[in-house]
């Protein structure tokens, strides 16, 4: 027994020893050189700190985790504001434009204005601008990719009059407008011409990213008026988007010449995408498949693919002149309807509708102040006089167009119920006539509330009018049955 003991603490001498070792090794080399360490850093700090104190700026907010805060917020009053609106048969994107209401100075601003300016601070609102411009960008192409021009096939000269009469008869009604506007309304700064052409412009637009999603809502996208609608507000949109090159040239005091290069550059985009990038894509995006010799992209790259794509075609209509969102848009016209296309198209569509798209109402929510009309009762008597010329210039026109190239009087009704809606082009030419100082707060916050009701009215007006074709269609099939009776 007493060998056994002897070689057992043999044994452990040998690992007591190492363990002693590593012990004094980790505190002469590791804890002794941190604590060293330290302790420079403190007297070389309080040192050299001293004489900078003074000078030094102040740090500035940290925007990345104010903007990874608000996201978060904006997109639960988003989803919670749509959620009300739909139980209220209202489209969501309805809810999304009071959410921004909410979140700016109207609502929360004035309730709690620490609250709003914690946040959402001026410094956030470039990130959420960009966001929300890329957000405009992928669901135009999203459009574009759905819009199904075969069911309008042979009605071209239909669309042409229907949109283009529903852009001039509001644009006139808007110059007739101006002439009580441009007093009270307009910057002091501001020449009555590219004042009185925003007006008309603003009250010519049709919502058609805001159209596209209530026409999807109300699955009226295979009805000849849900078709036409979608074709029509492009067409308007366009030839809106090219009038607002018009008031942005001539703001600027510069040349109408470039107007006519915006055009030509234009057509020479669309002839572009039609003859080169069409047939390309045709034979690319078809998700590995292969066709004869000709080889496709994997799946895997038709996503990478299509992004490059839509930010390419929208820059390149940017730099046009015209807008980003029309060459996303006229991409997504000519893209092909491939399973493999259609796929990466629903991975875009997740993230944009719930994250990047309600940052735009957000965005514009929070440069509208609804407390400017509280100037007195004539502020208000023109707001509700802008809206009433809004509505029927629009609606009026777009139906008395549609009836007269032959269209039965239900459709007409449903497509100028339709074309009235306003809302996000309607604001994404607000925020630009805004920033070039063509319009004050104070009608920039009209025109708002102008753009709000007129695409609340547009679901409750598409209803009453299927609800007056559905009394119709009874009236006509009971009718016999009675003669039949009798």
């Amino acid at each position: 027994m007493a060998t056994v003991r002897t070689r057992d603490a043999r044994d452990t001498s040998p690992e007591t020893g190492s363990r002693g070792r590593a012990v004094f090794l980790y505190g002469a080399l590791v804890i002794l050189p941190a604590v060293a360490v330290v302790l420079l850093l403190a007297v070389r700090g309080h040192a050299a700190g001293g004489d900078r104190t003074s000078s030094a700026a102040a740090p500035g907010p940290d925007v990345y985790g104010r903007l990874l805060l608000a996201l978060p917020v904006i997109l639960l009053v988003g989803q919670g504001c749509a959620a009300l609106c739909r139980r209220m048969s209202q489209p969501g994107v309805v809810g999304e434009i009071l959410a921004g209401l909410v979140l700016g100075p109207s609502v929360l601003g004035l309730l709690w204005p620490f609250a709003r300016h914690w946040l959402l601070p001026d410094e956030l609102m470039p990130p959420i601008n960009v966001l929300a411009q890329l957000g405009l960008v992928l669901f135009m192409f999203l459009v574009g990719h759905e819009l199904d021009l075969r069911r309008v096939r042979g009605r071209g000269h239909a669309l042409l009059v229907v949109s283009h009469v529903g852009v001039a008869v509001p644009m006139l009604t808007g110059v007739v407008l101006t002439l009580g506007l441009y007093g009270p309304f307009a910057p002091a700064h501001m020449d009555f011409t590219p004042f009185a052409l925003f007006v008309a412009v603003s009250l010519s637009i049709t919502a058609f990213p805001v159209l596209a999603r209530i026409v999807a809502e109300r699955r009226l996208g295979s009805s000849t008026a849900g078709s036409m609608a979608l074709v029509s507000a492009a067409i308007g949109d366009v030839t809106a988007w090219c009038l607002l090159a018009v008031v942005v040239t001539t703001a600027r005091h510069s040349s109408l010449l470039g107007v006519g290069r915006v055009l030509l550059l234009t057509i020479g985009f669309c002839a572009l995408l039609w003859l080169v990038v069409r047939p390309a894509a045709t034979r690319l995006l078809s998700g590995g498949e292969r066709d004869g010799r000709t080889a496709r992209l994997p799946e895997a790259a038709v996503l990478p693919v299509l992004l490059v794509g839509i930010l390419l075609s929208a820059l390149a209509t940017d730099r046009i002149g015209v807008h980003a969102i029309f060459g996303a848009f006229l991409l997504g016209v000519i893209t092909p309807r491939r399973p493999a296309v259609a796929r990466a198209a629903a991975g875009v569509r997740s993230v944009t509708e719930t994250l990047l798209l309600p940052l735009f109402f957000v965005y514009s929510g929070l440069r509208t102040e609804i407390g400017l009309l509280s100037g007195g009762w004539r502020t208000w008597l023109w707001c509700l006089l802008v809206l009433v010329a809004a509505v029927v210039a629009k609606w009026g026109s777009t139906t008395a167009a549609a009836r007269s190239v032959g269209l039965p009087w239900e459709d007409s009704m449903l497509l100028g119920a339709l074309m009235n809606c306003r809302g996000l082009t309607e604001l994404i030419v607000l925020n630009v006539g805004l920033d070039l100082g063509v319009i004050s707060p104070t009608l920039f916050t009209v025109f708002v509330v102008m753009a709000v009701v007129s695409t609340v009215m547009t679901s409750p007006a598409v209803s009453a009018v299927q609800r007056f074709v559905r009394s119709r269609a009874t009236g006509d099939t009971s009718s016999p049955n009675l003669s039949m009776t009798h």
